[in-house]
């Protein structure tokens, strides 16, 4: 059994830091997946406008609705202040895809009591339950 089941049958609504319009990246391959299983994904992209369907917002801060779990598609030296965006916004976890590695983020969200993944592709994790 998947050591992320629990994680993510406890998770409706996945806010994506990163998520290209673009169908070739990997972004969009998991977001789209992780619709189809029935999450609600809400893509945070400055510079869209929608994405799968759904509404793009420039920053975590810029939703104004509650976020379950924060999924990060970006470089690991943003992943600190993407950290303190979800601990803002009251996200219970915080997931960096397969790659992207930050201790400093993982510090954070693990003293602000967050659950964390790191470098593990959420899509792939999901397809193992």
């Amino acid at each position: 059994m998947s050591p992320f089941k629990s994680l993510l049958n406890n998770t409706q609504v996945i806010a994506i830091v990163g998520l290209s319009n673009n169908p070739e990246k990997a972004s969009f391959r998991v977001a789209e997946f992780m619709q189809r299983r029935g999450y609600t994904i809400v893509p945070v992209n400055p510079n869209e406008v929608n994405i799968l369907g759904e509404k793009c917002y420039p920053s975590l801060e810029a939703i104004p609705h509650p976020i379950d779990m924060v999924n990060v598609f970006r470089p690991a030296k943003d992943c600190l202040e993407i950290a303190h965006s979800t601990v803002t916004i009251n996200a219970k976890s915080l997931w960096l895809q397969l790659g992207i590695v930050s201790e400093e983020a993982q510090d954070l969200a693990t003293h602000a009591g967050l659950d964390f993944v790191m470098d593990h592709c959420l899509k792939i994790e999901c397809q193992s339950f």
